[in-house]
């Protein structure tokens, strides 16, 4: 069966050193679906929105081949809004506000015919959410969650228990060492690897991300950015392509799930080029492709 993603879905107000951007498409659901949706598809989606939600947002999903059929529309109310400056570091951001409007009594739903998914990616939502989301599949093979800080300090014991249902656990660095309550991040993965997880990608930015599974680190670079526009959603384009490029060929192996991560990395790099979700918008194989052998170039030594 298919792959389906659970998550948010939003309007975004973002402002960057070079330029700003007003009521953009964002959301976790809507990053990890149309990066996902390069590789495999239809890729299912479950989220809410409200009336305000532009009819030509959900033309450009389908278009991508993603299958709304568990996408809430509620009538008369308005859809989750978030907005943040950037910093001159990008990876500093100040939020300015976020109003959870539909999201607020967000209950995932999951379709009948998407109960069989065998591959669900879990975006950032509360642990007791995405617990819900696993108690509605019938027998999903694998299982890729994403987390955040909130959710580390303030719903821990719901987090554990994903954790112990998940075969990949994604986080950034400053939550792997949160989670572990560990600074260094061999010691922290190792710690997080006992909580339940098969395996662990630590994100680090402009400084690429790490493997772990298997007894084995792999480290992955960071493609060199010239033009960065707009970090927001490149965590879960990294999340999409790594898992869609898994769901595209179905081998486990440690060695494949290196070249996901190469992949996620290369959604994520194209991800930032543009605002909001439109450097995801108009790629083609061969794009990402050739982008994935300048990734291999990069690693390449003798």
């Amino acid at each position: 069966m298919g792959l389906l993603v659970v998550g948010s879905i939003g309007l975004d107000d973002i402002e960057t050193p070079f330029d700003k951007i007003q009521n953009a498409l964002g959301g976790s659901t809507t990053y990890i679906s149309l990066a996902a949706s390069y590789f495999t598809g239809p890729v299912s989606i479950v989220g809410v929105v409200g009336s305000d939600f532009n009819y030509e947002h959900i033309k450009m999903l389908e278009n991508h081949n993603v299958d709304l059929e568990g996408l809430q529309i509620v009538e008369g109310a308005r859809t989750f809004r978030y907005g943040c400056r950037y910093h001159y570091d990008l990876n500093v951001r100040d939020s300015l506000f976020t109003h959870l409007n539909v999201f607020e009594h967000f209950k995932p739903v999951i379709p009948e015919r998407n109960r069989k998914s065998s591959f669900v990616i879990l975006g950032n939502i509360a642990p007791s959410l995405q617990l819900n989301v696993l108690d509605q599949l019938e027998s999903p093979k694998f299982i890729v969650c994403d987390t955040m800080n909130f959710w580390i300090n303030g719903a821990i014991d719901d987090l554990f228990k994903v954790l112990k249902r998940v075969n990949v656990l994604i986080i950034n660095d400053s939550e792997a060492r949160l989670l572990a309550k560990e600074p260094n991040l061999i010691k922290a993965a190792h710690k997080i690897s006992k909580m339940g997880p098969e395996y662990l990608i630590i994100k680090k930015g402009e400084h690429g991300a790490l493997l772990f599974g298997d007894n084995t680190i792999f480290s992955a670079p960071a493609y060199p950015m010239e033009n960065i526009f707009d970090p927001t959603g490149a965590g879960d384009a990294f999340a999409g392509g790594f898992t869609g490029y898994l769901h595209k060929n179905r081998d486990f192996s440690f060695s494949n799930l290196k070249r996901a991560v190469v992949y996620g990395s290369v959604m994520a790099s194209f991800c930032v080029e543009k605002f909001s979700t439109k450097g995801l918008e108009d790629l083609s194989f061969l794009e990402i492709h050739n982008r994935f052998l300048e990734f291999k170039e990069l690693s390449s030594f003798s």
